[in-house]
């Protein structure tokens, strides 16, 4: 008997180093050849063009489509641009769709309209939906002209919905079926497709009026006996949503209940589409990401490999605010010049009030701001918070208080100096816990993302209250 050979799959990181390799190579030796003189040159630098770029091509068809995408992120513009145009026409859109937004702005511009156009048509409704708002608008209108009635209606009705509402996020390609069949004849009418739509872990059961009337779960199918009708096996109380349910409660809902999709259902009950695990895996991540880039001021993702310009232009905003809470920081100090200039240990510890206070006040906006992501916490929750942190505070301030007041009494030998920094430290801390609620929980009221810049803020009120704190104490008590 032959014995099994088992290759072991290369890694993705694998996988882009070699392109990086083949990249480094193609250049250095397209830069030899042009160094030489002859009358070969030219024939020299095509043969090994073609080689270099025969072999990138042969590992990139190799790869899935959101592993190119990967490697496009991960290239600087204009090795990706090169990279771009060895990726076969066909596999376009499917790339088209992996990529970041930021990525795919650069890849699109890059392309001209029969190839837009090209790599859109092997695309479904959804997935054009996803695609459309980083189209040039003439390309969509065209695009809308070759779409069949039903192809059109459903990318016209995804397209009414907010990105972060499920309407925008649904599949359209399921599998429907009545009722009143039996399961050998739903077992039948399954054979006749090539293939099942991914992620496909339910029939919808519906009724002539495409009504859903519950969902057959593909493992019940395959172990309950064909003879039983499809009403005596559904289930008749699915998980739905609505095409206008905020995103964030599906993917919740899909945590929640181990969802892989689920039916969504207008107000009158009628089958509109699906939602996938995969959608709510990316709406998950997404998320993740612009929270993280929110709380460090930035506007929108950004390509790695953009243009100093572009950069520029979204990180200035909050660049600006933190410079004017800097200044207004560094105003606070000024009020207490003659303080410091009489008892020089201040100028030493003030940046360890201040620092420890916005550490403090980061950890509580990011309790605050998960908890608002995830459901948990809503405005009326106010005042139960802002007294929960306020203890926390309280209780973590006197404690670390009085570990750094004895530090300074070792360091300065100064009793009095010691009781204003315990009492400085354990109000600014109560400060930073106050804010790091008050803040997002504003936010949230008003009807904006609680992430947005929220450590900036943290720390600029931080910083100000504990200089303010710690001097004016200071100016009381030791002077």
């Amino acid at each position: 008997m032959s014995e099994l050979k088992r290759k072991s799959p290369e890694s993705l990181q694998d996988r882009l180093d070699q392109v990086h390799e083949l990249l480094r190579r193609h250049r250095l030796v397209e830069n030899l050849v042009h160094r030489q003189e002859g009358e070969h040159q030219d024939l020299v630098e095509s043969l090994v063009h073609k080689q270099n770029l025969v072999e990138l091509q042969r590992k990139l068809d190799e790869l899935h489509p959101a592993d190119v995408a990967y490697i496009l992120e991960s290239l600087p513009l204009e090795e990706r641009l090169a990279v771009w145009q060895l990726v076969k026409a066909e596999r376009d859109g499917d790339i088209l769709l992996e990529v970041s937004d930021a990525v795919r702005e650069t890849l699109i511009a890059d392309m001209d309209n029969e190839e837009i156009m090209a790599a859109a048509n092997s695309l479904d409704a959804d997935e054009l939906a996803d695609l459309a708002p980083d189209l040039p608008r003439d390309v969509v209108r065209e695009l809308m002209d070759t779409l069949d009635a039903q192809q059109r209606e459903r990318l016209k009705s995804a397209l009414s919905f907010d990105e972060d509402q499920v309407g925008a996020m649904m599949d359209f390609d399921m599998i429907t079926i009545r009722d009143d069949v039996s399961l050998e004849v739903v077992s039948r009418y399954l054979r006749r497709f090539d293939a099942l739509p991914d992620h496909t872990d339910k029939l919808f059961v519906v009724d002539n009026d495409g009504l859903l009337q519950g969902v057959l779960p593909v493992k019940k199918l395959l172990v309950s006996s064909p003879d039983l009708l499809v009403a005596d096996v559904m289930s008749a109380d699915p998980v739905v949503f609505d095409p206008e349910d905020d995103a964030s409660e599906a993917a919740q809902a899909f945590e929640r209940y181990d969802l892989i999709s689920a039916p969504v259902v207008d107000a009158q009950g009628k089958l509109f589409g699906r939602l996938t695990i995969d959608e709510m895996v990316d709406y998950i991540r997404e998320e993740s990401e612009q929270e993280v880039l929110s709380a460090a001021g930035l506007r929108e993702e950004e390509d790695i490999f953009s243009s100093v310009w572009k950069s520029v232009g979204n990180r200035w905003a909050w660049l600006a605010i933190n410079l004017c809470t800097a200044l207004l920081a560094s105003r606070v100090i000024g009020l207490f010049e003659g303080s410091i200039e009489q008892l020089v240990a201040l100028a030493a510890l003030m940046p360890i009030v201040a620092g420890i206070g916005g550490n403090s006040g980061n950890q509580t906006v990011t309790m605050i701001v998960r908890g608002i992501a995830t459901g948990q916490v809503q405005v009326a929750h106010g005042r139960r918070l802002l007294r929960k942190e306020a203890g926390v505070a309280l209780i973590n301030g006197f404690i670390w208080g009085v570990v750094l007041a004895c530090i300074a009494w070792l360091l300065y030998d100064n009793v009095a100096l010691s009781v204003v920094l315990l009492s400085a430290m354990t109000l600014n801390m109560l400060l930073a816990a106050c804010m790091g609620v008050v803040i997002p929980l504003i936010r949230l009221r008003l009807d904006r993302d609680p992430a947005l810049g929220s450590s900036v803020m943290i720390t600029a009120i931080t910083d100000s209250g504990g200089f303010f704190i710690f001097l004016g104490l200071a100016t009381i008590f030791l002077l």
